[in-house]
């Protein structure tokens, strides 16, 4: 399926709320992201869509009959792109509906933000090979490429009900760990605490289970992209992962933005894909001509440290990395079809963690893991510290944004989280 190109994506489009027009902002009136939140002193979670600095109340606007995100993402594409026409068209400067949605607007700085629905599964797949080469060079330096990488997206069964949303707290996590010189195994607080840089891609249309979703079809059954941590404790995840892979190394917590950008939105900022042309071709099954023509997806990506000293003493944030999904060695395209080959059933809120998103230049790790080659080279930063890996106390924050001449910037808005320390049973 390709996504139309319309009028909402006019970078000459203006909104009567002045902060959707302010340059910097991730939510200009060609974005309009959705998401969960709650308004104070209320329990339950709206469906909101994100408008510069404040929120549309879907339901108060009298544009949502539920507050059933995964039911809304069942609806599928059509009915998601005549709400995103409607809601450009009363959010333009010159919109005659200004006064019926004023009262229907919610200051992001008042509201509580959830995750962005009920997420029922969770597949993380490994789509860097910047990432899955370099991770790899650490570990078997003679052969850093497993066989099969250039053949068959891989990926494992996370843990869906440790995900949480932006700005929270992750709790160093307690485990086994064997250092390489040790004859026995040790048992404490993650030494080598990571974090990775993901997207997020979640799933809209279900499949029957059987079913399997052509490459042809696949793009129709996600609904968008968010941005996704998937915290690691290294030290744990190097004793455990022999033979059946990531454990507790990874289902402590995972962390995803609150708004997730659809893919109507991210139509202007589709690129051509192919794999190198001395690797082998995909599969038939994982191959068309859609996805030749605009399988990638321009997301420029970065990951940002605040340590308790830098916030301590009022300094901002420092960036550590930049990459780009658009390096991605398989597209959302074949994830969904690779995951659904085999007859499985995805559903409406169904999360697929793209993998780090490594780039190709030194210095493009999506990992501490890799920026720090495996603690050996310990990051300097700017404030005279250092990190190998992540410390108590430190906040990392991932962004993304989308941007092509012709075009409106849009963004993902921030996912954050800080280390607290552990605590045993």
């Amino acid at each position: 399926m390709t996504f139309p190109i319309d009028d909402t994506h006019d970078p000459a489009l203006t909104s009567w709320v002045d902060s959707a027009n302010d340059p910097a902002t991730d939510f200009p009136i060609q974005n309009l992201p959705f998401g969960r939140f709650r308004r104070a002193g209320e329990a339950r979670l709206r469906i909101g869509v994100a408008i510069g600095d404040q929120i549309v109340d879907l339901e108060h606007a009298g544009l949502a009959a539920t507050d059933d995100m995964n039911a809304f993402m069942r609806a599928g594409p059509a009915a998601r792109q005549a709400l995103r026409r409607t809601l450009s068209r009363h959010l333009r400067a010159d919109s005659a509906e200004r006064s019926r949605f004023v009262a229907s607007l919610v200051p992001m700085a008042s509201a509580e933000m959830g995750l962005p629905c009920r997420i029922g599964d969770y597949t993380d797949f490994y789509t860097s090979i910047h990432h899955a080469t370099s991770v790899g060079r650490q570990f078997r330096p003679d052969n850093p490429l497993l066989p099969n990488y250039k053949w068959v997206p891989i990926g494992y069964h996370g843990r869906a009900s440790s995900i949480g949303v932006s700005a929270e707290t992750i709790r160093r996590p307690v485990g086994q760990a064997k250092p390489p010189d040790a004859d026995a195994p040790t048992f404490g607080p993650s030494r080598r605490l990571d974090y990775e840089l993901e997207l997020a891609l979640f799933v809209a249309l279900p499949n029957a289970q059987g079913e399997p979703v052509p490459i042809d079809r696949a793009e129709e059954h996600l609904f968008g992209l968010a941005l996704f941590n998937d915290w690691t404790a290294r030290d744990i995840q190097a004793w455990e992962y022999q033979p059946l892979g990531p454990f507790l190394s990874k289902n402590f917590a995972s962390t995803v933005s609150p708004w997730v950008v659809t893919m109507e939105a991210l139509a202007p900022f589709r690129a051509p894909f192919a794999h190198p042309e001395a690797d082998p071709p995909p599969l038939p099954y994982l191959d068309s001509p859609a996805n030749r023509a605009s399988g990638a997806i321009d997301v420029a990506l970065e990951a940002w440290l605040q340590t308790a000293a830098m916030r301590a003493a009022g300094r901002p944030p420092q960036r550590l990395m930049q990459s780009n999904f658009r390096d991605s060695y398989w597209t959302a395209a074949q994830l969904v079809a690779h995951h659904t080959v085999n007859g499985c059933n995805l559903q409406p809120g169904d999360l697929l963690g793209s993998g780090t998103q490594s780039g190709p230049a030194p210095g493009q790790g999506g990992s501490m893991l890799e920026l720090s080659v495996g603690g050996r080279a310990p990051l300097q930063l700017a404030d005279g510290e250092q990190r190998s890996f992540l410390e108590d106390g430190d906040t990392v924050i991932l962004r993304g944004h989308c941007e092509r001449p012709g075009f409106r910037r849009i963004g993902f808005g921030d996912c954050a989280g800080t280390i607290a320390p552990a605590r045993f049973a």
